[in-house]
């Protein structure tokens, strides 16, 4: 969807959702600096989220050989949970980081720097939207239940972790792919080992698309002295993404090859490895696009993230049907 070149623009947008989004032009006027709190004008974040979740289940039914309604409401409540958890953290990150964001020029425009809400309003709405998501947690098998309580650590310490390491996307990688485990759980009753390689492998992805997303932040993080693994890698990114892209391949071969090839039929097994192998290509084609000095192709390729995780979500689908 486009914006009109003759539409004014939205009051309070922030700078980079996406242009002529839902939230700017058809929610009523008073839930829009909530929204824009949850990220709900740029949901890439939300499929981030969820993406691992539905790697975990649909794995997890391919080796059960199973996928009943219960299947269909992880996958959905993943989903609602995603928007939920993923609004609830974006707004902890943006009450904790509230004076960091009014010195970065992409960041001041968010509803706290730029004083549509409160910071007291914005705790109020972070606590309603984990309070809901918990609710549907509740609603999974008891060891779902546990790692969905568990998560909350990493979601708490990812806002900190840019002031103390070079590496804060590990940490954003740890609490983003929790849902491999937590989904793969809710229908196998346990965790396995293939649910682990899963979740490794999307640590890796997220240190890929995340590292490509602070590019664009590159020249606000050194003045303020916020540390990212852009900054870190500098004019060598290019050759940690390739790493990361490998990691990411191998990682979810491994996990694939782990659940399905004791008892797979060759076609399943190849199927399910097909999503792996294009995945793998669509980073690879990301990686040749990169342009690490210019912010619009930055945000253009980390957005093309969620076709990347769809990928193996497709085939995984697939494999289920054989």
């Amino acid at each position: 969807m486009t914006q009109n070149a003759d539409m004014p623009e939205p009051k309070g947008r922030v700078s980079d959702a996406y242009t002529g989004n839902w939230v700017d032009h058809r929610a009523p006027d008073w839930s829009r600096p909530y929204l824009r709190l949850s990220r709900a004008d740029r949901p890439i974040g939300t499929w981030l989220l969820l993406l691992p979740c539905w790697w975990g289940v649909l794995l997890a039914a391919n080796v059960t050989g199973r996928f009943g309604w219960m299947d269909v409401w992880i996958m959905v409540g993943c989903a609602i949970g995603a928007w939920l958890m993923r609004g609830a953290g974006c707004t902890w990150n943006d009450i904790t980081d509230r004076d960091i964001d009014a010195q970065v020029e992409r960041t001041r425009s968010r509803p706290i720097p730029s004083g549509q809400v409160t910071t007291q309003q914005a705790a109020i709405w972070m606590a309603l939207q984990a309070l809901i998501a918990f609710g549907i947690l509740l609603t999974f098998n008891g060891a779902a239940i546990l790692l969905g309580i568990i998560s909350l650590v990493p979601v708490a310490i990812y806002p900190f972790a840019k002031r103390f390491t070079w590496w804060p996307q590990v940490f954003l990688g740890i609490a983003f792919n929790w849902g491999a485990l937590l989904a793969w759980t809710a229908h196998t009753g346990s965790l396995g080992w293939p649910a682990v390689m899963l979740y490794v492998a999307g640590i890796a992805w997220t240190l890929f698309y995340d590292t490509i997303y602070a590019h664009q932040d590159t020249e606000d993080d050194a003045l303020i002295g916020v540390k990212s693994t852009a900054r870190l890698f500098g004019e060598n990114s290019r050759k940690w993404l390739l790493l990361f892209q490998i990691l990411t391949v191998v990682f979810m071969a491994f996990a694939v090859v782990l659940a399905l090839a004791p008892g797979a039929n060759a076609l399943l097994l190849a199927i399910a490895l097909g999503g792996v192998w294009f995945m793998g290509w669509h980073m690879m084609w990301q990686l040749r696009q990169l342009k690490t000095d210019d912010p619009e192709t930055c945000l253009r390729l980390f957005r093309s993230n969620r076709n990347t995780g769809l990928i193996p979500v497709l085939f995984l689908a697939i494999a289920i049907l054989l």
